[in-house]
């Protein structure tokens, strides 16, 4: 009764943080779910407890319609449910009729209470289940029956983070995949999948020792045979749980006859650890470093090049050829890896005969080769390397197989997404404005030529960071952005959100205070825990979008010869006038000032937001000295795919007392915009609040939701038979048409 009731008081802790009453010590925001569940790790045998209580929690929430407490007692509920060793079948019967319930509940509910139905349907049949593919698919266990892989990669801006924070989080990454071998993974699959299924009636301290005895030969051979046995009664609905059990059994005697008789005890239920899950962290240097890192997920590198090649690091390693490749095909097949150097003395002459078969003719029909230099072949080619992948698990046959008379042929493998990446990125909303381009520039790589697309599951994750130091690292004429305005995206998800902003936005703060912690044994000891916790925590349960629309701007320079430039944000765009250099113009803005005011005279075309949906064009003409468009709403009740722009408009007093001029804050509501500065004096542009993407000398600008690139493609491509044709038709009309940035939470947005 005591655990009983000091674990109630912990779930009712969270519930009042839920609410907004923040516990009394300021330093345990955020960490109640975390000190919930290591306190049920240190003791397993509580973790039916824990559940049952979680169950009336979630009876009572419903019952009340306290809607907000649902989601995230549910996420607490099957977290404790996976890592449990063994929980009764009457409890996971209790939980998937609630979860049943909630698919008469509007979205998000329906979404997660089907997803959870589905995943405790199959527990219910073979117990541990979800341990055994969690487990295989983080730690990339070869299997058969469960040929799933994941991975996180933790990106960081080293320019917007500090070196403490960086050099903290690579040790504690480091020091989790140190801390667990592939061979530890396989023995905790095996215990778990005994004890969940065979309970606490039998010996696993004897079965632990066991298999710590065992070479490794057959510590996989046993392995295999348990995932086979729980695949098997997941997938055949036929399978009862008695059957389940009995295969199992079979298992647990046929590794314990090594054991000498009278050495069983039985011990009750014991802690089988959930292994932290493979995370590689990287400063983000380079531009296309995201794609780099996701096509080497799919393809390593040591799948696809000789041994002399694997010493060689992967910062010098050339993957341009990739990259070029990519940009010149718009094919969505494979090409063909070509040997001809294109030099004529490396012609064969075999090939040269077959060119000129008629002696008479050999000079009119050879084929002409102007002099050359053979290239040094790179280790990794660009096409040979992505054919490599291509031959993978579940992907296509390498050549279409040839017809034969009165054979049908057979039909091509379908490609599965066996890969899925999680991409956790830290900072603030400078580095999810790289995440915007890196992630526009990937899907016009797919579009050209597919090979992620149908492959890889991409997810999306965000943590924010502030360092308490703004940016220097380049000048800029703009305003310091505060640390507030910095964390956007971050406030608009913990608004959508209350389990977010409980366990995500709480690190803000926390992740420098730890990474800037004096080295102590205790130091280390809170930092390997919480922070790896948390991150495994918020990518196993956060799988829920919120989509945020990427808006693309074209920008056009005061020089006719400078080519217009394209680029994309997610957050905000920024405008302010650009002083003058010459003495000439010095003088002409000092006169225009003078008369007119401060600013720039523009002329704003812009497509108004109205109610009924319609579009609506308005033009204005006022002379300003900057605006800000915001991209981002300050309530989550307003439409995400708008743009909030804010003008500063100066406008002329006359009075008595002679000419005067005030700045008025003019706002408005639109999907798309036209600026252009009337008497050509130019404006600067920062995107993103990032002083490293900032345009000079610009005259005029347009902005609009960014499209979907494979739509542009396929519209452009239904243009040519309909060329009077203004509607989508066809294919284009099902296909996605703005590009939306997913950014996953425990809840997505709750209406």
């Amino acid at each position: 009764a005591e655990v009983e009731s000091d674990i109630l008081r912990r779930v009712r802790a969270l519930l009042r943080e839920l609410d907004g009453h923040h516990p009394a010590c300021h330093s345990d925001r955020g960490m109640l779910r975390w000190t919930l569940h290591k306190k049920i790790d240190q003791n397993p045998s509580n973790s039916s407890i824990l559940v049952r209580i979680l169950v009336k929690e979630l009876e009572r929430a419903e019952r009340g319609d306290f809607r907000h407490y649902i989601i995230p007692l549910l996420h607490t509920l099957m977290y404790t449910l996976i890592k449990a060793p063994s929980i009764p079948e009457e409890l996971c019967g209790r939980v998937y009729d609630f979860c049943k319930k909630m698919l008469t509940l509007p979205k998000p509910f329906c979404t997660i209470g089907l997803d959870y139905a589905f995943r405790l349907k199959t527990e219910r049949t073979a117990p541990g289940t979800l341990y055994q593919r969690m487990v295989i698919s983080e730690q990339s266990l070869k299997s058969d029956p469960y040929p799933y892989q994941e991975k996180i990669f933790i990106f960081a801006d080293p320019e917007l983070l500090s070196e403490a924070i960086c050099n903290a989080l690579v040790t504690d990454t480091e020091a989790a995949q140190l801390s667990q071998s592939r061979w530890a993974c396989m023995c905790y699959v095996i215990t778990h999948a005994m004890q969940a299924a065979l309970g606490e009636d039998y010996d696993i301290s004897g079965l632990k020792r066991s298999l710590q005895e065992m070479p490794r030969s057959d510590i996989e051979h046993w392995f295999q045979q348990v995932v086979a046995a729980v695949e098997c009664a997941g997938h055949e609905g036929s399978i009862d749980r008695s059957q389940h059990t009995a295969r199992l059994e079979k298992i647990y005697h046929d590794i314990l006859i090594s054991l000498p008789a009278g050495d069983a005890s039985l011990g009750g239920l014991q802690d089988t650890p959930l292994p932290n899950p493979n995370i590689s962290f990287h400063l983000w240097t380079e531009e296309d470093q995201l794609w780099k890192e996701l096509v080497l997920f799919i393809r390593p590198l040591s799948q696809s090049c000789e041994p002399s090649c694997l010493s060689q690091d992967l910062d010098t390693f050339e993957i341009q050829d990739i990259i070029s490749e990519c940009e010149c095909c718009e094919q969505t097949r494979f090409s063909v890896l070509s040997t001809d150097s294109g030099i004529e003395r490396d012609l064969p002459p075999a090939a040269e005969e077959l060119l000129s078969p008629c002696p008479a003719e050999m000079e009119q029909s050879r084929l002409q080769r102007r002099g050359g230099m053979k290239k040094k072949m790179s280790p990794l080619e660009s096409v040979a390397f992505l054919q490599a992948g291509s031959n993978g698990a579940g992907a296509k046959p390498p050549k279409k197989p040839q017809k034969r008379e009165g054979i049908p042929p057979e039909a091509a493998a379908p490609i599965l997404r066996l890969h899925t990446a999680r991409v956790l990125l830290l900072g603030d909303d400078r580095i999810l404005g790289r995440l915007a381009q890196a992630y526009h520039s990937l899907r016009k790589r797919e579009t050209r030529r597919v090979f992620l697309t149908p492959r890889l599951n991409l997810q999306f994750y965000y943590i924010p960071v502030l360092t308490g130091q703004p940016d220097t690292s380049t000048a800029s004429d703009l305003a310091v952005t505060s640390q507030e305005e910095l964390c956007e995206v971050a406030g608009y998800l913990g608004r959508v959100d209350p389990w977010y902003e409980s366990n995500i936005n709480t690190l803000c703060h926390i992740i420098p205070k730890l990474a800037t912690m004096p080295s102590s044994p205790s130091k280390h000891l809170v930092t390997d825990l919480f922070i790896t916790d948390v991150i495994a925590y918020y990518v196993r349960m956060g799988i829920q979008p919120v989509c945020f629309q990427v808006y693309a701007v074209k920008i056009f320079f005061n020089d006719l010869a400078q080519e217009p430039a394209e680029d994309v944000f997610l957050t905000e765009l920024r405008t302010h006038v650009q002083e003058s250099t010459s003495h000439k113009e010095l003088s002409t803005t000092k006169k225009k000032t003078t008369l007119d005011g401060p600013g720039i005279d523009l002329t704003v075309t812009y497509t108004k937001v109205v109610l009924s949906d319609r579009t609506k064009e308005l033009s204005v003409s006022l002379r300003s000295t900057g605006l800000v468009m915001k991209a981002i709403p300050a309530e989550e009740a307003e439409d995400l795919v708008c743009l909030h722009v804010n003008i500063t408009e100066i406008v002329r007093i006359n009075n008595l007392s002679g000419r005067s001029f005030s700045a008025v804050a003019n706002k408005l509501k639109t999907r798309g915009i036209k600026i252009r500065s009337t008497e050509q004096r130019p404006f600067v542009v920062c995107l993103d609040k990032d002083n490293r993407r900032t345009y000079r000398n610009v005259i005029s600008m347009e902005v609009f939701p960014c499209l979907e690139p494979s739509y542009c493609l396929q519209k452009t491509r239904t243009m040519k038979f309909s060329l009077h044709q203004t509607e989508d038709v066809g294919l284009v009309k099902y296909m996605p048409k703005s590009l939306l940035l997913p950014i996953n939470t425990f809840a997505g947005a709750i209406q």
